[in-house]
């Protein structure tokens, strides 16, 4: 009988090791049937480990961005590059000063096969502007001129 390659996750390391094979196998660019499948498979298994077992709904995304990059040993630079950004904006992300962009939403839930909502949930801004009230204030500005 064939040993399955992979299976339920059912421990973090398991978890941070499926995520690691899950990123080598997408950064090795091979895009034959038998690695997308393989990429579509730990894909669902993290997914239904992530839904199972973080809380992060208790972290505002800002935080959660901190937590994901500490556990993936990224630093502000690493995010700047990833994000096509300054490390000025990263900094004034970080420290709440300014919001996420779609864009940035977008890659940081594919970076960390996280779902958008994560990334894109109210939180306040240093001044005790809410994110989502920054944004509606821009629209108003947008619709006006």
């Amino acid at each position: 009988m064939q040993t399955l390659l992979y299976k339920v996750i059912k421990t973090d390391t398991q978890y941070n090791k499926y995520c690691g094979i899950l990123e080598t196998l997408i950064d090795s660019g091979k895009k034959t049937k038998g690695v997308q499948d393989e990429i579509e498979l730990l894909t669902l298994l993290i997914e239904k480990y992530d839904e199972d077992h973080n809380t992060f709904k208790d972290l505002d995304p800002i935080e959660l961005l901190k937590s994901l990059m500490k556990s993936h040993k990224m630093k502000a630079i690493g995010l700047a590059e990833l994000l096509n950004v300054s490390e000025g904006l990263v900094s004034d992300m970080l420290n709440y000063k300014k919001g996420l962009s779609k864009d940035t939403v977008r890659i940081l839930s594919q970076k960390f096969k996280l779902k958008q909502e994560a990334f894109n949930r109210p939180y306040n801004l240093r001044g005790g502007v809410s994110k989502a009230k920054a944004i509606n204030a821009k629209k108003k500005i947008a619709t006006a001129q």
